[in-house]
């Protein structure tokens, strides 16, 4: 097991980590703009505001991409494991 091997596995594993993270931060980035232009306009600066509908959002995209999620992630998973006979050897 080289170096790069093992770098480029880390790199793999990073790229799904935010692929499968993807979806929640960007809707609770569009969530976050929305309700900063809602208080800029507003002038209300609660701070309850802009957390609350964030978590929302948040648990949201979990149910709706979870699938998804989960389905990305244990393919990464079996192709690791399924051929982690290739790269030991």
């Amino acid at each position: 097991m080289s170096a790069d091997f093992v770098i480029g596995l880390a790199g793999e594993a990073i790229y799904v980590v935010l692929k499968a993270s993807a979806p929640m931060l960007v809707l609770a980035l569009i969530v976050g703009l929305i309700i900063s232009v809602f208080q800029a306009t507003t002038q209300i600066q609660e701070q309850t505001l802009a957390f609350v509908p964030k978590i929302v959002a948040v648990f949201l995209s979990i149910i709706v991409f979870g699938p998804w999620i989960l389905n990305t992630v244990v393919d990464f998973t079996y192709n690791l494991l399924n051929n982690l006979h290739n790269y030991i050897g």
